[in-house]
């Protein structure tokens, strides 16, 4: 990390963040969009004016406002405004409906609701009108977020230990579940991912992922941290979104294992000409990395891909390094940075560090997650190299009782995704009388692979030296694995209800 960085990471809340980059960098670009551009002077000096016009509107510090945008431009206005109020906010993604979002708001207490009025054909304002929501408002546009004199706000908050933010789980099998978090435990993160992916002032970065996301703080801290922009993606799909890396030139991209298999799949479309000329590294985490999807990337694309591991309690843990071995880089999820404790209890990764996340809306999940000596039970399987580099090798819930017998799910996932007819796999136990669960290997086939069967599975998963009680019993081809929206991880738990029950 640079001297310049090193100094902004010191910074106590994210306004004085921006101040401080605003001071040194004003006329640089922090945010591209389509044709529109933000500089890191305008984002300090819009934002406070929003920040004013909140204030009118009756937002004071401690104030309680969740939103629901998409990534636009006027998102983070509005999320910077929130911060130099001193209010707490409560990000939703945007794909969220009745359940999620009636959820958030009623748990969160939130007083305001900013919602983005129709997007993608669906009624914001109508839902939020149904869910009895208070001080609702529509940030559709850039003028849609309310304005006004900065000179009638109070001081900016001085301290950033205070919980200021609200973020949600996906709630995919329960309950979402609040995380709670501060403007020092966001900075962190985002101090984490920066130094991790060596950046320079020279690059330019993108945002493929909602802005909602815990993603969106730890990115934008990043860019504060080095003065550099990205290009914000309202809606991603490719190939209808390589028009723009290409125009803004974007040397980092990525977001998740998915979005390496996109920018690969129109990569094989041309081989031997870059789908972005100006793209140098991939970056992302928040869903395993196969091995083969790395030299995949590395072999086809040319690109350096850098993997970690992070989730909404903790936005970064560990982070490849550009500069870190072949073998490290598409066999671990990294290191952690100074100041991110991980401890192994019985196989089970646990973590300290002023990143982490202050509990969660309700005290008891707040101690049924944290230990004794207040590490974070992260529900993640793995271990530590004599390196220190992380392995993953599962989740608690995502390991096969077979027979007894111990079965990581990701660890045939890993030698399935080097089969040429598998372009993606989900392996989950499946009740059994007899056995408790027995193997299911889900498998999305690429474009013109032969019909895959379950002889063919075992008879490869035997030759590449997978032990014959972990070989899947059961074999579902799909055309498309169902996946969330944010960063397009597998959807196991649905895969479970599909197909539990299912004769073989």
């Amino acid at each position: 990390m640079t001297e310049t960085a090193h100094a902004l990471g010191a910074a106590q809340t994210l306004w004085e963040l921006v101040g401080r980059r605003a001071g040194l960098t004003p006329d640089r670009p922090v945010l591209l969009q389509e044709d529109r551009l933000l500089t890191f002077g305008e984002l300090r000096d819009r934002a406070e004016r929003v920040a004013a016009g909140l204030y009118g509107m009756g937002v004071r510090p401690g104030t309680v406002v969740a939103w629901q945008l998409p990534t636009r431009i006027e998102t983070a206005l509005l999320s910077f405004a929130l911060a130099r109020l001193g209010a707490v906010q409560t990000p939703v993604i945007p794909f969220y409906r009745e359940r999620e979002v009636g959820f958030a708001l009623r748990e969160s207490k939130a007083e305001f609701f900013a919602v983005p009025g129709r997007w993608r054909g669906f009624d914001h304002t109508a839902m939020a009108r149904r869910l009895g929501a208070r001080g609702i408002f529509e940030a559709s546009g850039d003028a849609g977020l309310p304005e006004g004199d900065p000179a009638v706000l109070p001081p900016p908050p001085a301290e950033g230990a205070s919980v200021r933010w609200i973020y949600w789980t996906s709630g995919t099998t329960s309950a979402p579940k609040g995380v709670l978090h501060t403007d020092r435990s966001l900075i962190a993160g985002g101090s984490c991912l920066a130094h991790a992916l060596r950046l320079t002032s020279h690059d330019v970065g993108s945002m493929a992922f909602p802005y909602a996301h815990i993603a969106g703080p730890d990115y934008t801290v990043m860019l504060l941290l080095y003065g550099f922009p990205a290009v914000l993606f309202e809606q991603f799909a490719l190939p209808e979104a390589l028009a723009e890396y290409r125009r803004h030139g974007v040397t980092v991209a990525g977001g998740s294992t998915a979005f390496y298999s996109m920018f690969l799949a129109e990569q094989r479309k041309q081989p031997g000409r870059k789908v972005i000329p100006s793209l140098r590294l991939l970056a992302g985490g928040g869903a395993p990395k196969p091995p083969e999807i790395y030299h995949a990337v590395r072999r086809e694309m040319g690109v350096q891909l850098t993997h970690g591991y992070g989730m909404t309690e903790v936005p970064m843990i560990t982070m490849g390094d550009p500069d870190d071995t072949e073998e490290n880089l598409a066999a671990t999820e990294g290191r952690p940075p100074a100041g991110m404790e991980i401890r192994i209890v019985d196989g089970e990764v646990r973590l300290r560090g002023e990143a982490v996340c202050r509990g969660y809306l309700d005290p008891a999940q707040t101690a049924e997650a944290f230990d004794g000596e207040g590490f974070l039970r992260t529900g993640d399987l793995g271990h530590l190299t004599g390196s220190g580099h992380l392995v993953l090798t599962g989740r608690l819930k995502d390991v096969i009782i077979r027979k007894g017998e111990n079965i990581s799910a990701k660890e045939i996932e890993d030698l399935l995704h080097r089969h040429p007819a598998v372009g993606d796999v989900a392996v989950i136990g499946l009740p059994d009388a007899e056995r408790g669960e027995l193997v299911c290997a889900v498998v999305e086939q690429p474009p013109g692979a032969g019909r895959l069967t379950l002889e063919a599975v075992t008879s490869y998963l035997r030759a590449e030296g997978l032990s014959v009680h972990k070989l899947p019993e059961q074999l579902e081809l799909v055309d498309a694995l169902p996946r969330g929206e944010t960063l397009r991880k597998v959807l196991k738990y649905e895969l479970r209800e599909r197909y539990a029950g299912t004769p073989r």
